[in-house]
């Protein structure tokens, strides 16, 4: 009696990769519960519900094949899910919750090439790459969605003879003013466009240049579509007295017309269809082959786990450690050059900024104007309470007295170097906002949220200072910015010396 199995024999190997695959759920739980609880609360990555049922399927229509494989646990797995394990760990230790989960969901395919091999992978990789869909992916396409859907429908208006006039993701018709929110932005019919794309290109196609033209044509078409949307929705309000496609109907008509694109692409596509030939001879019988030893089965998945498991007993270590309470205070620049203190700031507007160990906001005075600054200081960065976090904002997206009409990088000297401040405008009724915002970390002044979070993780993960801070400086203006520009430059050259001592101040006393 040997300790061996047979190439017909494929139970044991099966078996000890569903365990290894529980045992890798255990080990990333937290991340898989984040990756739900956003399904749960946004309509936009609702669809992630469906992902893992429809890769199950997927896996089990190719069962036939898949058991015909000659399974062979690959130890090459191990040294990439190592990698993976340590992009994970940066990724939590930056708060960058999408790499953190994408990080856990491809650690999935990871695991099953380490178990069974790369055959078993190559034979349901598309399955496999499907689960990637789940994580909640792409609000960053937001804005510049946003502002496409704003060019082209005003390019639409224009072209039609439409008299426009526009200010960032706003403009007026001479019917009434429209604005392009977040949810006129199109994500998530490019999401769902490119979900159900890719997977019809899958079941109907069966060359990879087909399925990869029509993937991309489901990005392309419903990003066109979109535009095509909004334009439509403003000329039928516009010819109907603003009566029409207004209300819920504004919705309904949005998600109708995407239903038909969608049908209309599909149908476009069938005329290239290949599910209904025959695809390349594949073998039904078991590869002829040796035995294998079920010690390796077992010394894979004690191996998987192991190159895994650490990553996250060390992040639960580190955030242990960032959780402990410290009560910190950013005490108040002192004037300097002229610079007068001012009990109330030139506006009542504060940025929004998620749990910050400490704020400060004030004003300064000289010469007549007057120079608001808002200082936002994270002792150390964990989930929801990191200095670079997508929810630290100027204004929300249907603030009731603000709007945003525009927001781009200003190059600014800050302490004898050029940074590209976030340069953002706001107006209400009866005022205009200039704003710069920018970030100090570890005594550098810069403004790249991925280099800033590169730094930031690296820090708490070596155990190294991760503390960090937003400066927001604004004035009022009228008329072209660029002319009270000079105002910011100026209080800044003046000030900033006494703005960096505060934040200084701010973490020393805590011995950071």
């Amino acid at each position: 009696m040997n300790n061996s199995i047979t190439p017909t024999d494929k139970r044991l190997p099966l078996w000890l990769t569903a365990l290894a695959l529980c045992a890798l759920l255990a080990i990333f739980w937290p991340t898989f519960v984040s990756i739900a609880a956003i399904w749960e609360r946004s309509e936009t990555f609702a669809h992630g519900y469906i992902i893992f049922p429809i890769s199950a399927y997927l896996i089990w229509q190719r069962r036939a094949e898949l058991l015909a494989v000659d399974y062979r646990p690959d130890w090459r797995a191990a040294l990439l899910l190592l990698v993976l394990g340590s992009g994970w760990l940066l990724a939590h230790a930056g708060g960058v919750q999408v790499i953190e989960q994408y990080a856990a969901v491809a650690a999935i395919p990871l695991m099953v090439w380490g178990m069974l091999g790369w055959r078993a992978v190559r034979t349901i990789l598309f399955p496999l790459a499907f689960l990637l869909l789940a994580v909640p992916f792409g609000e960053f396409l937001i804005p510049p969605l946003m502002n496409f859907t704003a060019d082209f429908v005003v390019a639409a208006l224009q072209i039609t003879g439409m008299p426009v006039y526009r200010e960032g993701t706003f403009f007026t018709i001479p019917s009434g003013q429209w604005s392009v929110v977040e949810g006129c932005s199109g994500l998530r019919y490019l999401i769902a466009s490119f979900t159900l794309g890719t997977l019809y290109a899958y079941l109907t196609y069966r060359s990879a240049k087909r399925r990869i033209i029509f993937s991309l044509l489901s990005i392309l078409v419903p990003i066109i579509a979109n535009g095509l949307r909004a334009y439509m929705i403003v000329m039928i309000a516009h010819l109907s007295d603003m009566k029409l496609a207004l209300g819920v109907d504004h919705y309904i008509y949005g998600w109708v017309f995407f239903g038909l694109v969608m049908l209309l692409l599909f149908w476009i596509g069938a005329f290239w269809r290949e599910d209904e030939a025959p695809e390349a001879e594949k073998s039904a019988q078991a590869e002829p082959g040796r035995t294998f030893e079920r010690g390796a089965f077992i010394k894979a998945i004690a191996l998987m786990i192991a190159v895994t498991l650490p990553w996250v007993l060390y992040a639960n270590f580190l955030d242990a450690r960032s959780a402990a309470k410290v009560e910190v205070t950013v005490p108040a620049p002192v004037p300097a050059k002229g610079w007068q203190a001012q009990t109330a700031p030139p506006a009542d507007w504060k940025p929004h900024f998620k749990n910050p160990s400490a704020e400060w906001l004030g004003a300064y005075t000289r010469d007549g104007k007057t120079v608001g600054v808002y200082l936002a200081y994270y002792h150390t960065q964990r989930q929801d309470a990191e200095l670079n976090n997508s929810q630290n904002i100027m204004i929300h997206q249907k603030d009731p007295v603000w709007s945003n009409v525009g927001e781009s990088a200003h190059p600014t000297a800050l302490g004898g170097a050029s940074v590209p401040v976030t340069q953002t405008l706001l107006k209400s009724n009866s005022q205009r906002l200039l704003i710069w915002e920018w970030d100090r970390i570890d005594g550098r002044h810069m403004n790249n949220v991925y280099l800033g979070k590169i730094r930031l993780a690296l820090a708490k993960v070596l155990g190294l200072r991760d503390d960090g801070a937003s400066i927001v400086v604004f004035t009022p203006y009228e008329g072209n910015p660029a002319q009270t520009a000079p105002v910011l430059q100026g209080f800044i050259a003046d000030m900033l010396p006494a703005i960096e001592a505060s934040l200084e101040q701010a973490a020393n006393r805590h011995g950071r």
